[in-house]
This record gives structure tokens, sequence and C-alpha cells, in this order.
């Protein structure tokens, strides 16, 4: 799902497809940026607004590319090939199309968008000594920050899904989240344990993570939510993490499930008080 090849451009045809299936009016963005290295890179946002009538919203993320680079992996000579990102990026996608279904089948008090932001994964690799300043990560949500779907568009908050799919994954309270959406946190945590997905969703504070989240709340002021797997590692994420190990075989049934029944269950819990 590398931006700019066949495959992306198949995954995004199937992704809009399957929103679509299931009921939400699509929405594409497409805009050309120049990255760190001169490329300049065609990015696809892809939204699917379910209930777009309904004025109270929440917004659900993912994002859809996988990264070009794996300057985790030891050998210099496989770093400069993408990796399969099965966690880093599918996971979230894969969880958020399930809960697509969903609310075409039991439509919720309010409504909901779900948006899959492209080029989150593509920042300078650390292999390269060259240093440029600029903001080379989650370039997709920034674009939609500035530029969204709507005009003014806003929503109560938002749940961002990274890397959630790993077994014994640990989401712990994510720095961001918890300084700007520390009540969603509270609520989505708090859900978490009382469906018995506690393990998951740990009661401790985490890192601070720059991720698609950050320029949805400093850009559009929505509090935003990110679940993201954090380990104590040295780079802070799973040993899997930007990889060619980010496969199928990293990827928990258990794990993805917890994820996607909590974040449906906050769901159906809000009321549109317009309509009470």
């Amino acid at each position: 799902r590398v931006p700019g090849t066949t495959a992306h451009k198949a995954c995004g045809d199937y992704l809009s497809e399957k929103l679509a299936a299931f009921g939400a009016d699509i929405f594409e963005q497409k805009a050309h940026v120049t990255h760190y290295n001169g490329q300049n890179i065609q990015i696809r946002n892809i939204i699917g607004s379910f209930q777009p009538e309904k004025e109270k919203r929440i917004l659900l993320f993912a994002h859809w590319d996988s990264r070009p680079f794996a300057d985790e992996e030891p050998d210099p000579d496989t770093q400069n090939r993408p990796i399969p990102g099965a966690d880093d990026g599918a996971s979230g996608v894969g969880v958020l199309l399930e809960i697509a279904r969903q609310l075409q089948l039991q439509p919720p008090g309010i409504g909901v968008d779900i948006i899959f932001f492209d080029l989150e994964d593509w920042g300078q690799p650390a292999f390269d000594k060259n240093y440029l300043s600029g903001e080379w990560w989650c370039v997709g949500s920034r674009y939609w920050s500035e530029n969204p779907h709507k005009d003014n568009y806003k929503a109560s908050y938002g749940i961002l899904l990274d890397m959630v799919g790993a077994a014994n994954a640990t989401f712990l309270r994510e720095g961001y989240s918890m300084q700007y959406a520390s009540n969603v946190v509270s609520k989505i945590w708090s859900i978490a344990s009382h469906m018995g997905y506690g393990k998951f969703f740990v009661q401790r504070n985490g890192s601070y993570i720059t991720d698609d989240h950050v320029p949805v709340i400093e850009k559009r002021g929505i509090p935003c939510a990110n679940i993201i797997n954090l380990k104590d590692t040295d780079n802070g994420f799973a040993p899997h993490w930007h990889t060619h190990n980010d496969d199928m075989r990293n990827i928990s049934k258990a794990t993805l499930q917890a994820t996607g029944q909590t974040v449906l269950e906050v769901v159906y819990r809000e009321l549109d008080e317009n309509n009470i």
C-alpha cells in the first residue's frame, strides 16, 4: 500500500467500494504533495459518512498507507524495501471496515464519519542522514485537517486506531490523548474494562506519539484519543514495528475483537440529544 503504486490504488478502490457497500456517503480527497526527498506524491484520503444528516458526530480514523522503508531492520541491505504493514495501518483499517458493516446493520443514535488517511507513514527514514526540516509524517491527516471534506466540519470527539492487531497488545493512555481528550480516554478505557478487555486497555500513561490525531486536535479542535500499542522497548513500539515482520503472523483475532467491540460500544452508547 505504498503511495504511488498499483497496489496502493487497488487497495484504495477496495476501501472506497466497501464503505459505499456498507451504506456510507463517500468523499475522496486527492492532492499532490512534494515530500522530503523532492518526490511528488498523490495522497488519497477516503471518507465514509454514516447518517450525514445527524448533527452530533463521532470521527473514527486510521491510516491505510504502508511505509516504503523498513528502517528498523538490523540489516541495512533490507531497509530500503517496503514493510507489509499488517499491524501498522491495516489492523486499524480492518477494524473500522467491520465497524462500518455493523453501522449499516444497526445504525447508532449519532452520525459517524470513518476516515482512512493516506501518507501517514512516509516520514524521513532513519538511514537517510541528510536531515530535512519539515512535517513529513501524518501528511494525509494534516491535509484533511486544513481542508475538511465538509466546510466547518465538527465532531464531538475522534478515535484513532493505530497498530491495534498484535497479540498481547497494550494500549497505554497516549500522551496527547490525555492532554487534550482525557475524558474520551477515560470513557473508552472504562468501557473496555467493563467488557473484560482490561488486559489490552491498560490503565497506565504512555508516551506522546506524533500520529494522525495530532493535526485533527490542533487544526480542527476535535479532542481525539489514540488507541495504539505501546511497549517498554527502545523505540516504544512492538518488535515488528517498521520491519518486514509486520505481517499476518503478528495479527491476533483476540486483539482485533477487543478493539472493535470496545469502539462499537462507545459509539452505540452515544445519543443525539437533538432527536431525543
